[in-house]
């Protein structure tokens, strides 16, 4: 970490901001990165995809800052003691910077042209003013005179290859509204403007021009967003130049490694604001935080910054963590998502991908850096979306393939919550949440199962639409774990090992943040097919079946860590859809 000398007791925590020199000249939390610029200088036209609240806006910032000449006389500043500060490139305060946002875009289908047009030539007007000395007023003048930003920006290149001037175009949130048009209002008014004459796709044919032509004014590009799907689309296949999303050269250019983590802990414990203890924080953290993985051939899995940054506010000064794990802006970022995996009110075929996901944890296809709209429909294109949206992480390389999983713990809660919204939308499954999660409180603080598993059992009963979803053992437990989710007190695994065996659901008492919860389970489940005829004797032995191995998993070593928490067996079987057996085992399990 680089720090600016200020009379300040510690660094404060930057959550929420992007602007690299309040950041700096402020004396908040900074993790230097900078050591990434020299090897984005191999490139001139960029393409790099992060999910949200990774810090891809203050990379933005930071190459504003670095490259930006009329900033010149604050880069000693900002940059002090940063790596890039210490051996800063040649080209560093030498570029004109002409930098979009478009998230402050209204994703509303009938304004959004105009809001575009009039915000990129509000952004054309400011760079001009700012530098002026380099445009004489006339120059100006033509350039504002042109009716559309396509024009504008074709005057501005086309002056400043001719004065040699060196422009460097940073775009953020480049398909911000794009997407939230996608997902809110449909594929038509989507294609309206990525499309044949559509003003956005007129827009990058301007930049791919610029970056056509040899000597033009528009020296360097570097685009950001969370999907490749836009810029396919307005491009025509992606050739506007690299895209480094899938490098391992720069998977650890946004997001932390561990070692950061540590080392940020490790400030504020020293600065004694940071009370917790830092193993166990770190372990939590893990948990709930890490695993991204974005390249092949990287090796070491990343935090999001948000979260890690969310955690800190919350718990310093000598605080408790918080509450709730999830920050609630990372569960309204991806609340949209759902919206691809439903076609006319119907679960499509992503949602049933979504639900082998959960139901197996691990998934292999072939990552693709590049599709269109229309791909989305193929697997590979589907769950490369997810994985480029941090739903998905690379676990390893397998031939010409990658196998992929859900990262961490929240990436698993909110596929749990895709799923529960999904079957409600589509009218496939509907149940009272807040009632069936008080419920699971009961289970966990009185050991009152039954209720839990009847009252599901009993809603499946009365809605018939659910039962073509519920066939097979794995579809019943990915199914079981997406509602038993939808409350705070456990954390729920699949095929957790215990006594060299797999248990199907252990509900692990959440003791690090609930310590007073006396209840755990393991749950052993059975399916019996639909189209099988019942017979006691088969029933009977599959019952047996099921309380052998819950006993022989009671037995495990690890169980006895939770020495406060009495732990009980559930045996429930299905047939088919429907629950025929919901038992505890007899007897209390050694302590």
């Amino acid at each position: 970490m680089a720090k600016v000398s200020s009379s300040a007791p510690y660094r404060l925590i930057p959550y929420g901001m992007s602007d690299f020199e309040k950041i700096r000249l402020e004396n908040k939390l900074f993790v230097d990165k900078t050591r990434f610029i020299r090897k984005l200088e191999t490139y001139h036209y960029i393409f790099f995809i992060r999910p949200r609240r990774f810090g891809k806006s203050c990379w933005i910032s930071i190459l504003e800052s670095y490259y930006d000449l009329a900033k010149a006389s604050l880069f000693d500043t900002v940059f002090a003691n940063t790596d890039i500060g210490q051996d800063p490139t040649p080209e560093h305060s030498s570029y004109l910077i002409l930098t979009f946002d478009f998230s402050v875009i209204r994703a509303d289908p009938e304004v959004v042209e105009n809001q575009f047009e009039a915000y990129v030539k509000q952004t054309l007007s400011f760079f001009l003013r700012k530098y002026a000395e380099a445009f004489p007023h006339e120059i100006q003048q033509q350039i504002q005179e042109q009716s559309t930003v396509s024009a504008q920006l074709q005057t501005l290149f086309a002056y400043a290859r001719q004065a040699s001037l060196k422009i460097y175009v940073l775009i953020d949130e480049y398909d911000n509204f794009a997407n939230t048009i996608l997902t809110s209002v449909g594929m038509t008014a989507y294609h309206q403007f990525t499309h044949g004459q559509g003003f956005y796709r007129n827009f990058f044919a301007v930049l791919k021009e610029g970056t056509s032509k040899s000597g033009s004014g528009l020296s360097r590009l570097f685009i950001t967003g969370v999907s490749p799907i836009p810029l396919d689309d307005v491009t025509s296949g992606f050739n506007i130049g690299k895209n480094l999303s899938l490098s391992p050269e720069f998977n650890e250019m946004v997001g932390l490694t561990e070692t950061e983590v540590r080392q940020i802990l490790e400030y504020y414990q020293q600065a004694g604001v940071f009370d917790q203890d830092l193993n166990t924080t770190l372990a939590l953290m893990r948990e709930w935080y890490n695993g991204y993985r974005f390249a092949t051939r990287a090796t070491n899995d990343l935090f999001n910054t948000d979260m890690v940054l969310y955690y800190l506010t919350e718990c310093i000064p000598n605080a408790p963590g918080p509450d709730e794990l999830i920050d609630t802006n990372i569960r309204i970022d991806y609340t949209k998502l759902k919206q691809l995996m439903m076609i006319n009110q119907k679960l499509n075929g992503n949602f049933d991908r979504l639900k082998t996901i959960i139901e197996n944890g691990l998934i292999t296809t072939q990552l693709i850096g590049s599709f269109s709209l229309n791909q989305l429909t193929q697997p590979k294109s589907f769950l490369s979306l997810l994985h480029y949206l941090g739903l998905l992480s690379i676990v390893k390389k397998q031939l010409s393939q990658v196998v992929l999983q859900i990262p961490n713990r929240t990436v698993q809660e909110l596929m749990y919550g895709y799923m529960r919204d999904s079957y409600e939308e589509a009218q496939v499954f509907r149940i009272n949440l807040e009632h069936f999660a008080s419920l699971v409180d009961a289970m966990a603080l009185n050991g009152d199962w039954k209720p839990v598993f009847t009252f599901l059992a009993e809603a499946i009963e009365q809605q018939t639409s659910v039962r073509d979803y519920l066939q097979g053992e794995k579809v019943i437990q990915g199914f079981l774990l997406a509602y038993l989710n939808v409350s705070n007190p456990f954390l729920c695994h699949s095929e957790r090992e215990f006594s060299k065996g797999f248990v199907d659901l252990f509900l692990e008492p959440f003791l690090d943040q609930y310590p007073e919860i006396p209840y755990g389970f393991l749950i052993e489940l059975k399916y019996l097919k639909r189209q099988e005829t019942l017979k006691t004797s088969n029933v009977e032995y599959t019952v047996a079946e099921a309380k052998s191995q819950l006993r022989t998993y009671l037995q495990d070593r690890s169980l006895h860590k939770y020495a406060s928490v009495t732990f009980m067996g559930i045996v429930l079987v299905f047939h088919g859809w429907e629950m025929i057996v919901c038992e505890v085992l007899e007897g209390s399990p050694p302590q």
